[in-house]
């Protein structure tokens, strides 16, 4: 199994879900977020003062998936929270040793 983290632009997150619905995915954990990357933030104007925005907000989405289905889940988050512009985000990829529904103590790809 494979933990997929994927730091994206709140904007995209509608693409990026219908195209992990298309691949099956059932379950998804979406929490909002605030951070910079290489860019460190940026500027703003506002009621004509320049403000530095150091922390962008961002969506951050973690699903759990069977290995079989990882890659393209990977490449429907690229394509999905793709604009092609600076900051649009990154995809992490970890390993999942055991995963448990609590409610029924099913194991590993059944508790998925």
């Amino acid at each position: 199994m494979k933990l997929i983290i994927a730091i994206i632009k709140p904007h995209k997150l509608e693409d990026v879900r219908e195209a992990l619905s298309e691949l099956g995915v059932q379950g998804m954990t979406v929490s909002e977020v605030k951070g910079h990357g290489r860019q460190k933030g940026h500027k703003e104007i506002y009621r004509g003062a320049e403000y530095d925005i150091t922390f962008v907000p961002k969506v951050k989405l973690e699903v759990v998936l069977a290995d079989d289905i990882a890659d393209r889940a990977v490449e429907a988050i690229r394509d999905g929270g793709n604009t092609g512009q600076i900051g649009d985000g990154k995809i992490f990829v970890l390993n999942v040793e055991q995963a448990v529904r609590i409610r029924t103590g099913d194991t590993d790809t059944e508790a998925l």
